[in-house]
């Protein structure tokens, strides 16, 4: 019997995307809607999708491993979800194994009735939570950080859902977008530092929650602004109400969502993903153009918007000199030594003719562990290049995240142990070079990072971790608690 070879391998020098959450307010189609803004947020988790709706005080719950239209894509389930609201979570995992019992939204019967939570983010010192709860006698559900909140909230002696929340979140740490949902009223928070995404829009009379811009425009919603960094809003049928109720310690927004994360066509704050990725492009092609080259290569699709300014800015023709295959699932073969090593083909092939005989510049968004970007150079090399250039539109991705994205640890990072020219070896480049991390800032926005107070979350470039590692016991490199205390108390 043949056993099935799993093409998950090919993106190991990708960061895994981290998971989307959206929720609606006083429409009648809440649950369809849920499913629609699920599907344009799919990028953000792969693993699993959930939708809770909520009519006359009963719950409705549809959980599944799978992308959302394996899962909602039957009008019965829809119909099943009944309610003018309702939540909704893609998952990728970061905490927690990848089970039915950890898929989102989670749901919690507690003293003021039915609550069901969505979170994107990662808490820093869940597990130094939990081990308190459980000795205290709570019973968890699931292995996932998220479910703490539902206990801190549940045991809150404040009087108001509204105020049990607040008193919840400010036992926590780490990064949260985080929309909630009980029989009166749906709730968006981020965290302090605002470093997952989360956006507000408007539906005629009914009210939106998402991750993303993309995810409103999916349904026809008017994108009104970001939920700012520490703000929790309340939406019930007297309309909505925001407040801060958490320490304001500035903005420290995951700068790696212009790099990779985020859809092209969202927007952040007032930046266009797509202009973002192209301006960084350009800054690339400042810093390390290649003279004498004569074609732009993307490595799909990551890779193009840069790409494309980086042709824009040095003068070089661009082209596709890689296809990708879209269409690649988990295939039934033999996965022998000789299969492996033709893995990368199921996702990238060449566009011979557009690149035999010249010395090509190949443009991507980030190396990892560099197996791909080593399989590519040697694809491009066989298909008759006379020169392979690797420039990389972020820089070196030298520390782990543990705020929301699943990412290796730093030993395994190739940035973190090797130099570039080390790394440009191992891949087989004839060059390579990242831009900057001025040279990112300048592309969103900024003139130049901040060294003292960075105005985004950059520690998997930098190491400048903003918020306390409790959970991994202050080792990880570049943590400085006593600096971070120091920074953020002022």
């Amino acid at each position: 019997m043949s056993t099935p070879f799993s093409t998950d391998g090919l993106d190991s020098d990708k960061f895994h995307d981290e998971c989307g959450v959206f929720a609606v307010f006083n429409h009648e189609d809440a649950a369809a809607l849920s499913a629609l803004g699920l599907h344009a947020l799919q990028h953000r988790g792969q693993e699993a999708a959930g939708i809770v709706s909520q009519c006359d005080d009963i719950f409705y719950a549809k959980r599944a491993l799978g992308l959302v239209g394996a899962t909602f894509g039957e009008q019965d389930i829809i119909e099943y979800l009944k309610g003018n609201m309702a939540i909704a979570h893609n998952r990728y995992a970061t905490s927690g194994d990848t089970l039915l019992k950890n898929v989102q939204p989670l749901y919690g019967d507690l003293s003021f009735g039915g609550m069901s939570i969505a979170h994107n983010g990662n808490l820093t010192n869940a597990h130094e939570i939990r081990n308190e709860l459980v000795q205290n006698g709570s019973i968890f559900q699931s292995t996932t950080d998220s479910e703490v909140i539902i206990h801190l909230i549940a045991r809150s002696k404040r009087k108001t859902i509204e105020e049990k929340v607040i008193d919840a979140l400010d036992q926590i740490k780490g990064a949260y977008s985080l929309v909630a949902m009980t029989k009166e009223c749906i709730m968006g928070v981020r965290d302090p530092l605002g470093i997952r995404p989360l956006v507000l829009g408007r539906l005629g009379d009914a009210y939106i929650l998402a991750s993303e811009s993309c995810a409103l425009d999916i349904i026809n919603a008017e994108y009104v602004r970001d939920i700012e960094p520490g703000e929790m809003v309340m939406i019930t049928d007297k309309g909505m109400t925001s407040r801060k109720p958490f320490e304001n310690t500035g903005s420290r927004f995951c700068i790696f969502e212009y790099v990779y994360f985020a859809r092209p066509d969202s927007y952040m704050g007032a930046q266009n993903v797509y202009e973002a990725r192209k301006a960084i492009g350009i800054e690339l092609a400042k810093e390390a153009n290649v003279e004498g080259a004569d074609i732009i290569v993307p490595i799909p699709d990551s890779g193009v918007p840069a790409a494309i300014g980086f042709a824009q800015e040095s003068g070089i023709p661009f082209d596709l000199g890689i296809i990708r295959n879209h269409y690649v699932g988990r295939t039934f073969i033999e996965p022998t030594d000789q299969i492996r090593n033709l893995g990368v083909r199921l996702k990238h092939n060449t566009n011979a003719p557009f690149i035999k005989g010249k010395k090509v510049v190949l443009v991507d968004d980030s190396i990892v562990r560099g197996t791909t970007s080593r399989k590519i150079v040697e694809m491009v090399r066989a298909a008759g290049a006379k020169e392979v250039h690797m420039r990389i539109a972020s820089p070196p991705t030298k520390y782990s995240c543990f705020y929301g994205v699943d990412t290796p640890s730093n030993d395994k990072l190739m940035a973190h142990n090797s130099t570039v020219e080390e790394i440009a070896k191992h891949i087989g480049a004839d060059s390579l070079a990242y831009v900057s991390t001025d040279g990112l800032y300048r592309a969103v926005g900024e003139s130049k990072r901040d060294n003292d107070i960075p105005q985004y979350c950059d520690a998997c470039f930098t190491g400048d971790y903003a918020v306390e590692l409790t959970d991994h016991d202050n080792k990880t490199t570049g943590t400085n608690v006593t600096k971070l205390r120091e920074r953020y108390s002022k």
